[in-house]
């Protein structure tokens, strides 16, 4: 056989189902190959192809997903995509084409063949494993190379594969079976749950901090159990959709740019068991050394490296399967901790999640009501994508309310803009039946609009709300508060050729609806959103509009600056609100 037709044989075995592709002469054969054997949606752009690949992955119940790119440029623009998975520890295949291996420059030229890059050394830094193959390899190794990117903690693999090898002819007699990805993980725990278990019995305040480490297959497992017991359950913002915000003992998402509430629960409670979650600087906060002041920390990771960074102070690092651990950790006998849990949860009733320090000028729509709005209409089934950065993925974080069921997929590691239209397009490939529902920044849409084409051609149940503010609102937001207001670069007025959203849209037919302050009186409005089909939402955003709470920074009498901790969020609380929800602070 053809190798190449070989390889998407594999692919198929190997439980891949669907590529996203943008096609080139250097990967002719595999693009002819493939798509004999699964679907191929074809994308504008190879980082949109990436992107539509890793959110196909992190949703889809059954069934993958890999991105097809061609030699030089091909590589080059979905490198964000290759960073964005590897910082997430997301699935991600890459197959990358190559020009002939009679072509290539071997180091000693820049570039022999036509397009002929070092695509293998860029991706290197950001991939678990990135291989060029100048030969055929038998299924066993292939299978290993491509199973590298689900196992352990997950990450791009990229494989570059020459043209005349994917056309070579391969007798496939006598292969071994490719290793299982599942029997490559470790099974060691370090700090066994039987220890936890006693350290949470003993705490007066525990809490448990779920990440997107965690599966959601795990996830619910033990949901009905986390319900029926007394300990808080906080998430971080890739764990957003491991729990309903109705779950009894729901206390929400803490993080810099987190709920107000959730912070406050979070430091005062004397053990924090975080379990899937690298424990981050965004979630621990820049002042780490301050991140749950009055108790001790369990962190659960598959990554070893993860658990003795230095930062937070772990007191009990467990490496191992984040699903399995907490499995195994909720039916011991974990103690009663009612009047913690009921305390916690007047705090989250104390602080609303749509603060009013927030001013919205008349004729805007405030972006905070607006997602508690929309996440009070949207359903169980629907799926969530709140872009990667900005204004709108900051109020996504703070203010949606997720219900149980919604899957809710990010990509905040990288904080690119430009994620979350193509993220969108993969989770509705992967739930055609599904609605999807994007909320992105008009700076961040604008980066990868190209796949509005994409999405429409493919008649995609997305519905898009771009927030129209003008240009880039946190980029605004940090030229005012630091520099006085001097803008650069950062709207409209200042250089940002943004375009007119309506008409864009009608450019690829695509029904589009201005939303105001009214918007759920607005009968066209019900109408796109309840519909099948893509859909766009223009929502008219205040360009002063302030986005608080967060965590700023003072500077020292030493010219240094230094972050707060997670608990002092900027504005400060009123002193008799603070007294109430903070008894327990030092």
């Amino acid at each position: 056989m053809k190798y190449s037709d070989l390889m998407a044989e594999w692919l198929v075995e190997l439980g891949y189902n669907r590529c996203f592709f943008v096609g080139g002469g250097n990967i002719m054969h595999l693009i002819e190959s493939l798509s004999r054997r699964m679907p191929c949606n074809a994308m504008i752009h190879e980082v949109a192809a990436g992107i539509a690949a890793e959110y196909y992955n992190e949703v889809a119940d059954s069934g993958r997903a890999l991105a097809l790119v061609t030699a030089g440029p091909g590589l080059t623009n979905i490198v964000s995509a290759m960073a964005g998975a590897y910082l997430e520890s997301r699935e991600l295949l890459v197959i990358g084409g190559q020009v002939k291996t009679t072509d290539l420059a071997q180091g000693m030229l820049r570039q022999r063949g036509i397009q002929e890059i070092d695509g293998v050394s860029i991706a290197k830094p950001i991939c678990k494993t990135s291989v060029l193959l100048t030969d055929t390899v038998p299924f066993s190794e292939f299978g290993k190379l491509v199973n590298g990117s689900r196992s352990g903690r997950k990450g791009p693999v990229f494989l570059e594969i020459p043209l005349d090898v994917q056309a070579r002819e391969y007798l496939d007699v006598g292969r071994d079976t490719a290793p299982n990805s599942k029997e490559m993980e470790s099974d060691a725990l370090g700090v066994g749950t039987q220890k936890v278990a006693e350290l949470v019995r003993q705490a007066k305040r525990p809490i448990f901090l779920l990440g997107g480490g965690l599966s959601r297959t795990g996830a619910q497992a033990v949901e009905s159990l986390l319900a029926a017991g007394s300990i808080p359950v906080a998430t971080t913002w890739n764990g957003a959709d491991r729990i309903g915000v109705d779950n009894p003992v729901y206390v929400g998402r803490p993080n810099t740019w987190g709920q107000r509430s959730a912070n406050l629960v979070l430091q005062q409670a004397d053990l924090v068991v975080a379990v899937g979650t690298r424990l981050g600087m965004q979630q621990t906060g820049f002042n780490w050394e301050q991140f749950v002041p009055l108790g001790k920390v369990v962190q659960v990771d598959v990554d070893p490296a993860e658990l003795s960074k230095g930062h937070p102070r772990v007191d009990y690092p467990i490496c191992g399967d984040a699903a399995r651990f907490l499995s195994d950790l909720i039916r011991y006998e974990l103690g009663d901790h009612a009047d913690w849990l009921r305390y916690a949860l007047e705090i989250r009733s104390a602080i609303p999640l749509v603060e009013p320090v927030n001013g919205t000028r008349d004729g805007y729509v405030s972006p905070y009501v607006f997602v508690d709005k929309l996440a009070n209409r949207c359903v169980a089934e629907d799926i969530i994508i709140p872009c990667s950065s900005g204004g709108a993925f900051t109020v996504m974080m703070q203010a949606f309310g997720q219900k149980k069921g919604q899957l809710m997929v990010t990509n905040k590691g990288l904080a690119a803009m430009g994620y979350g239209l193509s993220g969108a397009i993969g989770a509705a490939f992967a739930y055609p039946d599904r609605r999807v529902v994007l909320v992105e920044g008009d700076g961040g849409f604008a980066q990868n609009l190209q796949e509005i084409g994409t999405a429409k051609i493919n008649r995609l149940n997305v519905k898009m709300f771009v927030f129209d503010n003008a240009g880039y609102a946190s980029i605004r937001m940090t030229q005012k508060s630091y520099f006085g207001g001097r803008y650069v670069g950062c709207d409209i007025n200042t250089g940002l050729g943004l375009p007119n959203w309506e008409q864009l849209f009608k450019a690829w037919h695509v029904p589009v609806c201005r939303v105001g302050p009214d918007f759920l009186e607005n009968p066209d409005f019900h109408d796109l959103f309840e519909g099948t089909g893509v859909a766009a939402f223009i929502v008219t955003i205040d360009p002063e509009q302030t986005y608080f709470p967060k965590i700023t920074s003072q500077i020292t009498p030493a010219g240094a600056m230094v972050s707060n901790p997670l608990h002092l969020m900027t504005p400060d609380l009123p002193d008799d609100v603070q007294k109430q929800v903070g008894k327990y602070l030092p």
